[in-house]
């Protein structure tokens, strides 16, 4: 990891192999510094209750702290458990909410623009 992304691990599980840091840069530039947080469903749950006023635990959040700098949540066992519902194995659905939670951060909202995004950086990445 490089001086402006991190990524920890505040589960027991092991992370599944995908190229992260190659992602972030794609979206957000290097400049950009990012926090990527694996976390279980209290925190989860928490930090969705607190910022989105929604009480269960979620997939990815993701909150940007200026212009260039941000901290993407992303809870693995709601992701295993919706993988499936998406069409995907575990490792992509997790790559999918990375660069899902990237281009919140880079503020794109829920709509066909992100879809195409998404969509576009799923296939250069091989998710």
């Amino acid at each position: 990891m490089t001086d402006n992304f991190e990524v920890l691990n505040m589960t027991k599980g092991t992370l599944p192999s995908v190229p992260f840091e190659k992602i972030k840069t794609a979206i957000l530039g290097e400049k950009y510094d990012l926090s990527l947080v694996f976390c279980g469903n209290r925190k989860s749950r928490e930090l969705n209750r607190t910022y989105r006023d929604k009480d269960y635990p979620t997939n990815v959040l993701s909150f940007p702290l200026d212009k260039k700098s941000g901290e993407i949540f992303i809870n693995p066992h709601v992701a295993k458990r919706e993988a499936s519902k998406f069409d995907k194995n575990y490792k992509n659905f997790v790559g999918f909410l990375f660069i899902h939670g990237c281009l919140h951060l880079k503020g794109m909202e829920h709509g066909s623009t992100m879809e195409k995004a998404e969509l576009k950086f799923c296939k250069e990445f091989g998710i």
